[in-house]
């Protein structure tokens, strides 16, 4: 097998205190930061929806589903837009806030190693966290934060 079948494209996104790094092809898109509209009764984390393509797009705090503090909008706040591969989320997508714009970065076997399997709440939507050269992302559990957002019956 060559070594570029063997790779992968990915992308470091920011968060307040860490990154996440998650598959190019998961990335429909990056969008500036617009205040979401309230969904009432939804949990914290879930901050709200904002128009997009013509659809609400629920837009999720990853640190509230950690249990830190929702971090402050800054000038660099904006929204990933991922693509719903479970189809439990009925707007089809969903955005997570970033504090910046997410780094395409290529890796393989050989600059990523498992680091961690736990440090975060049981519930929390994290498979591991990764030690990449000199970078310590988290590898998000895309399904089980469609889940929760599909928990939260967010019209689409």
């Amino acid at each position: 097998m060559s070594d570029a079948a063997e790779e992968l494209y990915s992308l470091l996104v920011p968060l307040a205190e860490d990154r996440l790094i998650v598959p190019r092809a998961c990335v429909a898109e990056v969008v500036r930061f617009v205040p979401p509209d309230e969904i009432p009764g939804c949990e914290p984390w879930l901050t709200g929806s904002v128009a997009w393509n013509g659809r609400a797009l629920p837009v999720v705090s990853f640190e509230g589903t950690l249990g830190r503090a929702l971090p402050p909008v800054t000038g660099r706040t904006r929204i990933v837009v991922f693509y719903s591969s479970t189809g439990q989320v009925r707007a089809g997508y969903f955005g997570i806030l970033t504090q910046g714009f997410p780094q395409l970065v290529r890796v393989n076997r050989d600059v990523l190693k498992l680091e961690a399997r736990d440090g975060w709440p049981i519930e929390a939507p994290v498979l591991c966290r990764v030690k990449m050269i000199n970078e310590y992302p988290l590898i998000p559990n895309l399904e089980k934060l469609e889940a929760m957002v599909g928990d939260q019956a967010v019209d689409g």
